[in-house]
């Protein structure tokens, strides 16, 4: 008879964001699209990190939020090079950096229909820093081509292109994404997981050097600023979220140990 795995101190969620917030760096101005509670707990922990930079913008949020009407705003200071970081994620994601939110099958008589491409593939060409993320890591979404790209991840090397995407995480790993080889490259496997399982759960090709680490949990500090400082403000947006993972009620934290 096998003992239980201990239990982490950590859920998923954190330690996705923790990961993001990494990976947003030292940027001026990072905006978050809808539907996006984890990329948004990512932007408000790289502020709290920065003590008030970078500035972020949820597209939902009246407090935390630059624009005064939606995407509008959001195009415009994306092509004037004012935003640094954004977040994009699809129904379907290739080796090539390629995204679906239009449909699976043909496109006249689609077997999967999605929301669409909005402005993913203007914001894919202009924000510097676009990191993709996808909570779902099977065959079935990480694919080897993409029925249909509502935004490709590269551009023939006459066109001019600002922006693309630095980094693909999943709910299994973190990979990076190499622009001049047009490829992701695994960069750490997340606790719990293994190499192998990435391979067999991933349909496209990618780079695997031979010493891939485990993701860096989330640190004692991090974790309570996740949870003291962090959750609160993310309630205002995401309140079903922030109960959920962080154990917000009516604005108020529930209590959770964090040990180092």
């Amino acid at each position: 008879m096998h003992a239980a795995p201990p239990e982490r101190p950590f859920c998923e969620e954190e330690l996705l964001a923790s990961v993001i917030a990494d990976l947003i760096g030292d940027v001026r101005h990072v905006a978050v699209g809808n539907a996006s509670p984890i990329p948004a707990t990512a932007a408000l922990l790289a502020r709290e990190r920065g003590g008030g930079r970078p500035y972020v913008s949820l597209l939902q949020s009246r407090k935390h939020n630059f624009f005064t009407s939606g995407g509008v705003e959001l195009f415009d200071c994306a092509g004037q090079g004012r935003i640094d970081v954004f977040f994009l994620s699809g129904g379907q994601i290739d080796g090539q950096g390629n995204i679906n939110l239009v449909n699976i099958g043909e496109h006249d008589k689609p077997s999967v229909r999605f929301p669409g491409s909005f402005g993913s593939g203007y914001l894919y060409y202009v924000v510097p820093k676009v990191i993709l993320f996808r909570v779902e890591h099977s065959r079935r979404t990480l694919v080897p081509k993409v029925d249909f790209i509502s935004a490709p991840g590269t551009s023939p090397d006459h066109v001019h292109r600002t922006g693309g995407p630095v980094a693909l995480v999943t709910n299994r790993c973190a990979f990076s994404f190499d622009r001049a080889r047009r490829r992701f490259r695994l960069q750490s496997v997340h606790p719990g997981h293994s190499v192998e399982e990435i391979i067999a759960e991933t349909g496209f090709d990618f780079d695997c050097p031979s010493d891939v680490g485990e993701t860096p949990a989330p640190d004692a500090a991090t974790l309570q600023t996740m949870r003291e400082r962090v959750a609160p403000e993310l309630a205002e947006v995401y309140p079903r979220f922030a109960e959920r993972v962080f154990g917000i009620a009516c604005g108020k934290p529930a209590s959770r140990a964090v040990s180092a």
